[in-house]
């Protein structure tokens, strides 16, 4: 069954294990209960080593990055307009504009907008046309004034322009249209022999004999040999005086300049002050390589469709991918504490107390009745395993440990081997800036009035982490902002403490009240493993006093 609609599987920004596996999980149990909709997961943030080695190790693409989740111009009803050529007439335009109902039309050469014709354009073209050298300045092809004026072609090639001359009705007799007509002229007569010579003998470019009067051979060879164009027309004169200037090409009369056209990549947000400012019905819509797409109509945002939104590990605004305030969240699937994000309808919230979102995944999987394979087993497995630092994390219940083994079970994993490989791939650090790690795991806080961020690292090595708490410190000092405070956690699995850096104006004290004496810009902190559990209520208590 074709899946139309779309719903995006998202963790926080910074992904961890836990983010990243859980939305793969849950979108493939979504994917197995619901034909109607195509579950994808996404990932709000570049993923770190240890999820690496996670995804590598159980053959699991990496999710696609999404940055922002605000509607786009490509998540709107874009209509497909035909297009015009350049150099369709301006009478054909408007024969195409009426049969489609269509107001205004691209104008596209090789897929590139050229420019955007409307009725408007066309109506002015034949109300304010008193230029009788239109179709030589517009450089009009002898096809558009056959197709105009219903003409045949009798001498010359159809397929030439028209580069020089004016149009004129020969009307008077021989002796006085010798005065008028000069080099290069369209001569519209009728079945007069007189007329039809001098325009020949005066080099007119084009001489269109009206109401398919006959024209002699002598009109016809003397033509060829003076490289004047001969077309006849059923039409008399004055009604191929009206039509012919629709001949001209749309490229003379389209508005090529300062055009208006959006990318598909386009937030709706971003635009909306245009739309309001600019009162045209429709906008041309280019795709990424700057081809036309579709036109956009102001009335389509009228019933548009935001991005819809299921989100895992975490519920606060601050820790969520940008853009969320524009999304329909469905489901909130998560383990921590309640954070402020408001949601404009009913949402499905699962928040368990347990240590890892993976856990309350499996739990799915079991009341769904839907049997979890192994590769989905093994990263559950591993979420829990990072987010309990195998079972050593306060966070860390009765349930986690339970479904960790049965999982191990299913992926076939010895539980021990697989966490350290796990936690020593994630505690490589050599190729990665003070920046990059500490931005790794990191996440938004705020209570009491007073908002602060917090990153962590989580090593198997000592003496990596004794060599990286300088070098963190400092780039913490110069990333400060003001009215800021900034935490980082060295956590030592093994040893199952933490050394806390701090930065920013009150940082220090918040820290002491919390944890105790400080040094300089850090302090030991025994027996500390878990942000969630641990640092953030201590923090927060501190806060109060």
């Amino acid at each position: 069954m074709l899946k139309e609609n779309k719903t995006f599987i998202i963790g926080h920004k910074n992904p961890d294990t836990d983010s990243i596996c859980s939305a793969i999980a849950y979108a493939a149990l979504k994917n197995k209960m619901d034909d109607g909709c195509e579950y994808v997961a996404k990932r709000a943030g570049e993923v770190n080593n240890e999820t690496k080695y996670v995804l590598n190790f159980f053959g699991v693409e990496t999710p696609e990055y999404i940055a922002h989740v605000g509607t786009q111009v490509k998540d709107v009803n874009i209509k497909p307009t035909p297009v015009l050529t350049e150099d369709i007439s301006i009478k054909n335009a408007w024969n195409t504009m009426r049969d489609l109902q269509e107001s205004t039309m691209p104008v596209v050469n090789d897929g590139k907008l050229e420019g955007i014709i409307s009725v408007k354009d066309i109506a002015t073209a034949n109300m304010d046309i008193y230029e009788t050298r239109i179709l030589a300045m517009s450089r009009t092809k002898y096809t558009n004034v056959l197709d105009a004026i219903d003409g045949t072609m009798i001498v010359g090639d159809p397929e030439e322009e028209i580069t020089t001359g004016k149009i004129l009705i020969g009307a008077a007799n021989p002796d006085l249209l010798e005065n008028y007509v000069e080099d290069g002229d369209m001569l519209l007569t009728g079945n007069r022999f007189e007329n039809q010579l001098c325009g020949i003998e005066m080099n007119a470019g084009c001489i269109i004999v009206c109401t398919g009067a006959p024209i002699s051979k002598t009109i016809q060879k003397l033509a060829r040999e003076n490289n004047c164009k001969v077309i006849s027309t059923p039409h008399d004169t004055f009604m191929v005086a009206r039509l012919i200037s629709q001949s001209a090409p749309v490229r003379y009369f389209m508005r090529k300049d300062n055009l208006i056209a959006f990318s598909s990549e386009d937030f709706i947000t971003d635009i909306r002050e245009t739309l309001a400012k600019i009162r045209h019905r429709d906008f041309p819509v280019l795709d990424r390589e700057g081809n036309y797409c579709g036109m956009l109509s102001r009335r389509s945002l009228l019933g548009m469709d935001n991005k819809k939104i299921i989100m895992v590990d975490h519920n606060e605004k601050s820790q969520a991918v940008d853009g969320i305030d524009e999304a329909e969240i469905l489901e909130i699937i998560d383990h921590h504490r309640l954070g402020s994000l408001e949601t404009t309808m009913p949402v499905y919230f699962r928040n368990q107390p347990v240590g890892c979102t993976g856990t309350i995944i499996y739990d799915l999987y079991q009341e769904s009745n839907v049997e979890v394979d192994a590769k989905i087993a093994g990263l559950l497995c591993s979420a829990i395993l990072s987010d309990t630092l195998m079972f050593r994390s306060p966070t860390c219940t009765a349930k986690d440990k339970k479904a960790a083994e049965e999982l191990a079970a299913i992926a076939g994993i010895e539980i021990q081997d697989h966490a350290e490989k796990m936690f020593r791939a994630g505690s490589s650090l050599a190729d990665k800036t003070p920046e990059e790690i500490f931005y790794q795991d990191f996440k938004k806080f705020s209570g009491h009035g007073k908002n602060f961020g917090a990153g962590q690292i989580s090593s198997m090595d000592r003496g990596e982490l004794e060599q990286l708490r300088p070098k963190i410190a400092a780039y913490m000092e110069g990333a400060v902002k003001e009215g800021e405070m900034l935490f980082f956690l060295l956590t030592n699995i093994l040893t199952e403490s933490s050394h806390l850096v701090f930065a920013g104006e009150g940082a220090k004290e918040l820290a002491e009240t919390a944890f105790g004496p400080a040094e300089d810009n850090w302090v030991y902190v025994p027996g500390m493993v878990s942000r969630k559990k641990q640092f953030v209520p201590n923090v927060l208590n501190a806060l109060q006093q």
